[in-house]
């Protein structure tokens, strides 16, 4: 038998969970595949019944809202916290976060999208309602079509932490290329197009170590917002900066920053999968009782991270 464990950050609760589905797999198994090095399992997390959420919002009649925050290092902690909607205090000032979060909807997935299992099931996969992009509050031009979801479960937008990297569909890849080096060009940035055999493979957009400036929100570089729609049918903003936007390469010589997005191929089930190098230093809280996703963007901006979250303060 084997025992799940939590700590606690408020009040105590009703006990200890007497039952909770988990399966376990060989280091073989399909389900590493894409993994970051060195994983050793997965947390479920996703809109289905034998969720961890689910299952622990069961077992306290609690309602289903959980927050994760993903670190920027493999040598930091970040931070699950369950049947939780706050407060998330944050050092080394203490800072309360969850006053600050921005909401938009949660999509609940169509049926047959990326269920392996079942295709008639609903996808446990959380999809935004992603209606534009902007590089330097400048739109994007992009395929509209793209971003709906059809009658078969495809295109979309959907948060992915086990996928590295944003991948994009091959329209809307060249077109947020294509503005960002031309936006990077106005900031007088120059773009360093490796060759062989000096590629940066999988990234293709890169620059010169040298000729990048260094902020509290990482490379200076031009921002990328996410438009989102929320619940008021208004638009809301995810800004993405140069700490989740670029990717730091160091390669046969070769010392660089370079765009942390992906091509996706020209006809990928979902056209935009937004990956866990974005999500990196955001505290998302995902709210299912009222299908919303709360996001709080970088919280470099608030000069901590994912790794500074206050267990102590939270519990008083």
């Amino acid at each position: 038998m084997d025992k799940f464990a939590l700590p606690q950050t408020g009040k105590p609760g009703p006990g200890p969970v007497s039952e909770l589905v988990f399966a376990c797999t060989d280091e073989n198994s399909r389900i590493y595949k894409g993994l970051a090095r060195g994983s050793t399992g997965l947390a479920a997390l996703g809109w289905f019944k034998h969720s961890i959420p689910a299952q622990l919002s069961r077992s306290f009649s609690s309602p289903q809202v959980f927050a994760v925050c993903l670190p920027s290092s493999s040598t930091v902690p970040g931070v699950a916290l369950f049947n939780s909607q706050g407060p998330y205090y944050f050092s080394p000032r203490k800072i309360e976060i969850s006053k600050s979060l921005i909401y938009t909807n949660l999509i609940s997935g169509p049926v047959g999208s990326d269920t392996v299992i079942h295709y008639y099931y609903k996808s446990p996969e959380y999809y935004l309602g992603l209606t534009s992009f902007k590089v330097n509050k400048r739109v994007v031009p992009l395929n509209q079509t793209l971003l709906t979801i059809d009658e078969l479960g495809k295109g979309g937008t959907k948060l992915s932490t086990s996928t590295p990297y944003t991948m994009l569909q091959t329209s809307i890849y060249n077109s947020l290329v294509d503005a960002f080096v031309k936006e990077s060009a106005a900031l007088n940035l120059t773009t360093n197009i490796p060759v062989e055999p000096f590629s940066m493979e999988p990234f293709s957009i890169c620059f010169n170590v040298e000729k990048i400036r260094i902020t509290r929100l990482g490379p200076f570089v031009p921002t990328i917002d996410l438009v989102l729609g929320n619940n008021n049918n208004n638009k809301v903003v995810w800004r993405i900066y140069g700490s989740n936007s670029m990717a730091r390469v160091q390669n046969l010589g070769f010392d660089g920053w370079c765009l942390a997005f992906l091509d996706g191929g020209l006809n990928p089930s979902t056209s935009i999968v937004i990956g866990g190098h974005q999500l990196e230093d955001n505290l998302l809280e995902f709210d299912l009782e009222r299908g919303r996703l709360g996001f709080s963007s970088s919280l470099l901006g608030y000069d901590t991270n994912c790794a500074s979250f206050d267990f102590k303060s939270t519990r008083n």
